[in-house]
């Protein structure tokens, strides 16, 4: 597409959300709680449509076809599942934290009521780890996608879209991104069920061919949706583990749980929002496997734009306002969930609502410079696998987390099993390594890249399933004895 339709797609499309959201906090001066809360002020259809674009950033364009690319049918169901779960959990265990700490922003909140300040620092840190990884990542992703369908210059779209969710975020906080996040939602559904009906209104019997073949040119590929061996389903179970426990610190999701109107709301709305993600996911992921069987690409993480390549002007167009839509769902709800965990974790509740707003703004031009690709401390951001590393190590200590802070809603658990939990995750994952060695390594790197020890990709493995397991089970263990032997004084 030509680069000045491109460009005048994204001003066009940004310009709508922007107006949105500056309307939503137009009316009045917007308070400090509202600023990061928004509280009780959503009814499920409104938390429903919020978790579901929030959730749905322009990862779904590069994440589900590349794991379908190399994983196989388990890979790909493992990767829809995970995108349900951390809603399905939200759903039962939101209300009861809402009940118990009314007044709360962030999950790390409840986990100070239950284990003191020091655990909601650490909570913290491993929320900012994981969101901010999750944002840089997302402009990364709308510079590539840009790229790819109209060759503008990446850095071009990242700068607009960051300039134009910091605007509205800064000025009006969670409730501008809930009313931008209603419009966006519409418009994915919408674009996506168009954009899937036009590529399986064609030869669908072809599609399915393709996803069920093996790919024999290469030694990479088991890219399948038949492949159904035990690395293809470990490598499934392991993102599911995986990616839930981290979103369980995704500060987003905790937001809109105080942000509904009732606990049924809630409830009702994440249900929704599972719903809503699980089978887009899951067609996302089997679109890969048809590429995989179609032959070995250059860059699997963009294999869903090998099947629109050839697509006409006006569905590059639609893709286009789908692209800036996904993009912008996500990186507004980070901004305002970053800005809520500085707030309420690291600094104490001790920011303004004016430093809020220059926080928000201050973040963007750091998150980009991240999504060029710097070297940074022998950390290389334009590589994928660097990335991809960063994330699992955040992952790997939500593991070994979320576990003991989720116990803690039962009065059986005492703060000190839990506190003591915590740190048994991060233990049984040293544990493991010695008692499974990760090749070339020392036994503690599997906290550094619990990647070490995975199958190969050849061999359908994507990550290593036993290290998490290893973090869940030794931090829920530990949790529930160390509870009957510390209990709480009454």
């Amino acid at each position: 597409m030509d680069t000045n339709i491109a460009y005048g797609l994204m001003i066009a499309t940004l310009g709508v959300f922007g107006y949105i959201g500056y309307q939503a906090s137009n009316a009045k001066e917007i308070e400090a709680d509202e600023y990061l809360s928004a509280r009780g002020s959503q009814n499920w259809l409104r938390i429903g449509l919020s978790l579901f674009a929030s959730g749905m950033g322009i990862w779904i364009l590069f994440g589900p076809s590349e794991v379908g690319y190399y994983g196989g049918f388990w890979t790909v169901t493992g990767y829809a599942i995970s995108a349900a779960t951390p809603f399905l959990l939200l759903a039962y265990v939101g209300p009861m934290i809402r009940d118990r700490l009314p007044s709360g922003v962030t999950l790390a909140d409840f986990a100070r009521m239950r284990l003191g300040r020091p655990m909601q620092v650490y909570v913290g840190v491993i929320s900012l780890l994981y969101m901010f990884t999750f944002l840089f990542a997302e402009f990364t992703a709308i510079g590539n996608a840009m790229e790819t369908l109209s060759d503008t210059n990446k850095l071009v779209p990242m700068i607009m879209v960051g300039i134009v969710t910091a605007a509205y975020i800064s000025r009006g906080g969670l409730p501008a991104s809930l009313a931008t996040d209603r419009i966006q939602a519409w418009t994915i559904m919408f674009l996506v069920v168009a954009l899937l009906l036009f590529l399986f209104g064609g030869d669908i019997s072809s599609l399915i061919a393709d996803a069920k073949a093996y790919n024999n040119e290469d030694d990479w590929s088991v890219g399948s949706i038949s492949h159904t061996d035990r690395a293809s389903f470990e490598s499934g179970l392991a993102i599911v583990l995986a990616v839930t426990a981290a979103e369980m610190f995704s500060q987003g999701n905790w937001q809109r749980a105080w942000a509904s109107e009732s606990d049924e709301a809630l409830k009702k709305g994440a249900w929704l929002a599972a719903g809503l993600v699980l089978p887009l996911v899951f067609v996302m992921g089997f679109l890969g496997t048809v590429v995989a069987g179609q032959g070995a690409v250059s860059e699997p993480s963009a294999a869903f734009f090998y099947l629109i390549e050839d697509a006409g002007v006006i569905f590059v167009a639609a893709f286009i306002v789908l692209a800036v839509a996904l993009a912008c769902s996500s990186i507004d709800t980070l901004q305002n969930a970053i800005v809520a965990s500085f707030s309420r974790d690291l600094s104490d509740g001790s920011m303004d609502i004016a430093t809020s707003r220059i926080a928000t703004i201050a973040m963007i031009p750091i998150a980009i410079y991240l999504a060029t690709g710097p070297t940074i401390l022998g950390l290389n951001f334009g590589d994928a696998y660097s990335v991809f590393g960063i994330f699992l190590f955040a992952d790997i200590l939500a593991a070994a987390t979320v576990i003991p802070i989720l116990l803690t809603l039962w009065d059986g658990v005492s703060s000190r099993g839990a506190l003591f939990g915590c740190f048994a995750g991060i233990i049984s994952v040293f544990v493991y390594g010695l008692l499974e060695p990760p090749t070339d390594s020392e036994f503690f790197m599997y906290l550094l890249h619990p990647t070490i020890g995975a199958l190969p990709a050849a061999d359908g493995g994507l990550t290593n399933l036993w290290v998490f397991v290893s973090a869940l089970v030794g931090s829920g263990l530990v949790t529930v004895l160390g509870s009957y032997a510390l209990p709480d004084e009454q």
